[in-house]
């Protein structure tokens, strides 16, 4: 090689070295902003889940509470069938 292809071979190599690391630069800058998105991704995730599960525990009182407070279907049952034997017994005796 001549002198002169050294040089050129050189200052190519100076070129492809620039470009490789604007590409890595570039190339770190966007994982940045990934990794900074699904950092606040998780946070927000992580921000609902615990909302969530609140809700969930209000819910459930307000549930249980409104069982406690409804008559149970056995027990209208049981009250009409004695409500009926009642005037069944009333009417055999009038």
């Amino acid at each position: 090689m001549t002198p002169q292809e050294v040089t050129t071979v050189a200052v190519e190599l100076e070129r492809l070295r620039g470009a490789v690391d604007t590409g890595f630069a570039t190339l770190n800058g966007r994982l940045d902003t990934a990794l900074q998105r699904t950092s606040q991704a998780e946070k927000d995730i992580a921000d609902l889940e615990t909302k969530v599960d609140k809700e969930l525990d209000e819910l459930g009182g307000r549930v249980s509470s409104l069982e406690r407070g409804r008559w149970p279907l056995p027990t209208i049952g049981a009250l009409t069938g004695v409500a009926g034997a009642v005037t069944a017994v009333l009417a055999l005796i009038r």
